[in-house]
């Protein structure tokens, strides 16, 4: 049995072990704490019977209202590997979803590495398409190419924020 709850401050000094993990990113204390006092609602954790962490979510709301570029942004998302393909990713991505309907947003949006198939299979079963790829995303050894995927909101009713873009971009062209 598990819950989903909101994610707390001393969930991180219990998240290590969804952290450990090739493909996701870990960032420092003091980013984390800025979600969490920023976006708490978008902040949530799966977590066992036994009160270990099995999986989270770290997102936020960002963009212009205007340009109908409000949306939805997963910042990370991480199943530890003992508890994936039980549904805990979706369960999270879901949640989320419905988080950003309820900030009347337009689309979610998330970066995934290219490499990362698993992943993007998982985030097209749930309905995502890829927008567009970004050039050189993830900097390190090899500069690893991102999708830029996205799912359209309940305001966005003509699914126009998912109408793949052709031509790839750079980071600056994301990236506040």
């Amino acid at each position: 049995m598990a819950s989903l709850r909101p994610f707390t401050c001393n969930d991180l000094f219990k998240f290590n072990s969804v952290n450990l993990d090739s493909l996701t990113e870990t960032y420092s204390i003091s980013f984390y704490l800025q979600y969490l006092a920023r976006w708490p609602e978008y902040f949530l954790a799966v977590e066992s019977c036994t009160g270990e962490i099995m999986g989270y979510i770290m997102g936020k709301s960002e963009g212009s209202v205007e340009a109908k570029e409000w949306h939805g942004h997963v910042t990370a998302l991480s199943v530890r590997p003992e508890s994936r393909r039980i549904g805990i990713a979706a369960l999270l991505m879901d949640e989320l979803e419905k988080i950003s309907d309820k900030q009347k947003c337009f689309f979610v949006d998330l970066f995934v590495r290219v490499s990362n198939v698993t992943a993007v299979n998982m985030y097209l079963s749930l309905g995502y398409i890829v927008y567009r790829t970004v050039l050189e995303y993830y900097i390190g050894d090899d500069n690893e190419n991102a999708y830029d995927m996205r799912k359209a909101c309940s305001r966005d009713k003509e699914k126009k924020s998912m109408i793949p873009q052709k031509e790839p971009v750079w980071p600056d062209a994301v990236l506040p």
